[in-house]
């Protein structure tokens, strides 16, 4: 690849990545960006010569973004589709859903070592706030979540938020970038609701969570934190009157 400056996607992070993995990581994040407008057509040999790879590389990434609904696969290329605002809510809209149904179940779990690991990612993430590290912080704060998830071993939960997390990181990644730029105050509001969600997870209160959730997600599921509770809450009590 050329110079790291002339990429988005942090290179640092896809040291053990193979070269259709990078390819996908960048170009995902210049189309979310809107770097790469919807309607663009995307050449595989254009790609292979910018990202100096092979075309196998590239239709392995395209793949991928097609998989995403990202792209449409073309011959010899793609077609960019377009990222509306109702396809990031309705993202964020699962999210809500698999993080309240995880907190269901830590309720019912020995929490003491994952609040052990979230206050040391939380510690990790103050200290990358406090060197403006806006790529540091976007990956702690992937890691806290992530951390949370597979902390109740829930095979279906992490298959839905792995397909979940590329675009999810490009937005984080993007989010926090600006807000670093131009809204750096805002990272007292973040720091204090992952303070706060390892707080309802210590002390298992729902009241907290959803506190907790509303700091989180309002801005992006437009204040639908109750409605999307109760459907969460309605859902996990049906299971947990099968599994009686």
């Amino acid at each position: 690849m050329k110079d790291s400056s002339e990429f988005m996607y942090p290179l640092q992070w896809l040291s053990k990545a193979s070269a259709g993995e990078r390819v996908a990581s960048e170009l995902r994040m210049r189309i979310i960006s809107g770097v790469i407008e919807s309607g663009s057509i995307l050449s595989e040999n254009h790609l292979a010569s910018e990202f100096s790879v092979s075309r196998s590389p590239v239709r392995e990434a395209l793949k991928v973004l097609s998989s995403e609904n990202l792209i449409q696969l073309k011959r010899m290329g793609a077609l960019v589709l377009d990222i509306t605002e109702k396809d990031i809510q309705e993202m964020y809209d699962v999210r809500l859903l698999i993080e309240s149904f995880v907190f269901e179940r830590l309720v019912h779990m020995e929490t003491t070592e994952l609040v052990k690991d979230l206050s040391k990612i939380f510690e990790m993430m103050k200290i990358a706030v406090q060197y403006k590290d806006a790529d540091e912080v976007a990956k702690q704060d992937l890691l806290f979540h992530e951390t949370i998830i597979r902390s109740i071993s829930h095979s279906h939960i992490q298959m839905i938020w792995d397909n979940l997390k590329p675009t999810l990181e490009s937005l984080v990644l993007l989010s926090m970038r600006y807000r670093v730029a131009e809204m750096y105050e805002d990272f007292e509001r973040i720091l204090a609701n992952h303070e706060l969600y390892i707080e309802a997870i210590d002390k298992k209160d729902r009241d907290l969570m959803v506190q907790s959730l509303h700091l989180n997600f309002d801005d992006v599921v437009q204040g639908r934190v109750e409605e999307l509770w109760m459907a969460q809450q309605t859902f996990t009590k049906g299971v947990e009157r099968e599994d009686d």
